[in-house]
């Protein structure tokens, strides 16, 4: 399984809660078109007095079966919507994508 970490912050100017109406909606749906995606996952950022506000807003897990698939869903005509439509709510210069590696402390 190959796992597909993105750390999103929102675009100059876009509050916090239409940052997130927009990534559950309208971002997911097209993610959800991916071919060969086999899982997906948003976490978002939520009030905490007790701590400060990260420098991102969002972070989006997604999960293929390959690299092979993984490139290939990046590569499809709805990879290159939903890549696209990253700059309609995200600010691209603080945001950050990468494959990574997932180590399970506690099962």
């Amino acid at each position: 399984m190959i796992k597909f970490v993105v750390v999103l912050s929102r675009r100059p100017g876009m509050t916090r809660e239409d940052f997130s109406a927009y990534l559950k909606t309208t971002h997911r749906n097209l993610a959800r078109r991916l071919p060969e995606l086999k899982h997906y996952v948003q976490n978002h950022v939520v009030e905490d007095s007790k701590r400060q506000p990260p420098a991102w807003d969002a972070v989006v897990e997604l999960y293929w079966g390959s690299r092979e698939a993984t490139e290939a869903d990046w590569a499809s005509p709805e990879g290159a919507v939903a890549t696209k439509d990253l700059e309609a709510f995200a600010d691209l210069s603080r945001s950050s994508w990468s494959i990574v590696e997932e180590i399970v402390g506690i099962e």
